[in-house]
């Protein structure tokens, strides 16, 4: 479990890129936090694996508070996918980026090989081992940083806008990925996005605004917010929109067959 309590950060001393912020991550969970740019989110992320510290608060992993003194061991439970995949390349082709982050652990070599080979195949890249980094598509290196995590055996996959830098097939390669990664694998996973059609897809959905949570709870108890959503920016998706529009409409809202159909078709998408 992640436990964050009252956590606040500035990154100029000035002015607070996050106000007591409080939340919990339970095991096997996939938590959203969604907001504009400049809400926080992000800097959500680089505090929860240790980046950047904290001004105020604490962040728990497990009961464990993480500090200078616990981050190393904390870094085994958690892994990050940045928004840019090219940042997250340091070997000079998908075995070797692999290998590097096993390395830091020593983790034996005949074990490594096992490991690489092992995670490659489950994130559909081992025919991609010896091929260089600048030959992948977007959703293809997001793969290979995805492998990377499982291979270190993190219980926390965090996706920082993982998807925004994607085209519409890479980002579905991706959001089925996470899918599997929540529900096959049993990882918690936390996703950082503006993308309301990924935030719908998980169990929980928390909601930043100028440093501030401002709301938490299910998919379908945040999206009937339409005031919530558009005053922090956020673009509904299109079949949400359709539901909002319809639900303006007095004949249409008094049906309630049809308002349920479009509510799970909105869910649905």
């Amino acid at each position: 479990m992640i436990e964050v309590k009252n956590l606040s950060f500035s990154y100029n001393q000035k002015e607070e890129a996050l106000k007591d912020v409080s939340f919990t991550v339970n095991d096997h969970e996939w938590i959203s936090i969604i907001g504009h740019n400049g809400s926080g989110k992000s800097t959500i992320a680089k505090l929860l694996v240790g980046l950047i510290a904290a001004t105020k608060g604490s962040i728990l992993i497990d009961g464990v508070e993480l500090n200078d003194k616990t981050v190393d061991s904390i870094r085994h439970k958690i892994g990050i996918v940045f928004q840019n995949p090219d940042n997250q390349f340091v070997g000079f082709n998908v075995k070797y980026d692999i290998a590097f982050g096993l390395e830091n652990y020593k983790v034996e070599r005949k074990e490594m090989v096992a490991l690489i080979e092992e995670y490659t195949k489950k994130v559909d890249m081992y025919e991609y081992l010896e091929r260089e980094p600048q030959t992948l598509s977007g959703g293809q290196k997001q793969r290979v940083a995805i492998a990377g995590i499982l291979a270190l055996n993190s219980d926390v996959i965090i996706l920082d806008e993982a998807t925004s830098m994607l085209d519409p097939e890479g980002t579905e390669e991706i959001i089925k990925l996470i899918k599997e990664l929540h529900t096959k694998y049993n990882k918690t996973v936390i996703t950082i996005t503006h993308d309301l059609n990924l935030a719908q897809l998980s169990d929980r959905v928390i909601v930043m605004r100028l440093g501030e949570k401002i709301a938490e709870g299910k998919p379908e108890e945040i999206f009937k917010q339409r005031d919530l959503l558009v005053s922090s920016n956020l673009d509904m998706p299109f079949a949400l929109k359709a539901y909002d529009e319809a639900s303006k409409i007095e004949k249409l809202n008094n049906d309630k067959e049809l308002m349920d159909t479009l509510w799970e078709y909105h869910l649905k998408k």
